[in-house]
């Protein structure tokens, strides 16, 4: 019993050193993302009135709108009710991918990138609701009468990290599956 102390005690030291090293490793990626989003409003909104719209080339524009809804509006004119809701579910989910950012393995690390994008943009997002009640989209990319939703820095890193996040599925799952076949020659 008296080997098992020192051995626990190593790896409870290696565990906290690795949580720490992720979560300094990667929380500073979602404070720049949050961060730059925040100033890129604060620039739109000191630059634009609500609905305005300077169009920089045939195909975009920028724009000050505000979206009480989420992506692509959804649930913007639900009454009010969904902007707690909206603030909540973003809290939870935050407070999720720290602790997924957190538990991650050495192995995992291309992980911490999306964490830290997807992290990043919704605290963006979510500091928004709570002090406006509203995101504030600014980019627009349209064709002709065709419009494209108008977002924001934080969605574009949402964007990006579910779409890295993806990248990261399909290669593990081609991975798995190389390693099945192989196993069975």
């Amino acid at each position: 019993m008296s080997d098992q102390a020192p051995q626990q005690a190593e790896r409870d030291r290696v565990s906290k050193a690795r949580i720490q090293g992720n979560l300094l490793r990667w929380m500073p990626l979602a404070v720049v993302v949050a961060g730059l989003d925040q100033a890129t409003k604060a620039w739109v909104t000191s630059l634009l009135v609500h609905g305005e719209r300077i169009q920089v080339l045939p195909f975009f524009a920028w724009v000050r709108w505000h979206n009480e809804g989420a992506a692509f509006s959804f649930l913007a004119s639900a009454g009010g009710w969904q902007r707690w809701f909206f603030i909540v579910l973003a809290l939870f989910f935050s407070v999720y991918i720290v602790w997924e950012i957190a538990r991650l393995s050495d192995r995992e690390r291309n992980l911490g990138w999306v964490y830290g994008l997807i992290l990043g943009g919704a605290v963006g997002n979510v500091i928004d609701r709570i002090l406006h009640g509203h995101v504030v989209d600014f980019v627009l990319v349209h064709y002709q009468q065709h419009i494209f939703p108008a977002f924001n820095v934080a969605d574009s890193a949402l964007f990006c990290g579910v779409v890295l996040w993806g990248i990261l599925l399909l290669q593990e799952f081609r991975k798995d599956r190389a390693d099945r076949r192989s196993a069975f020659k």
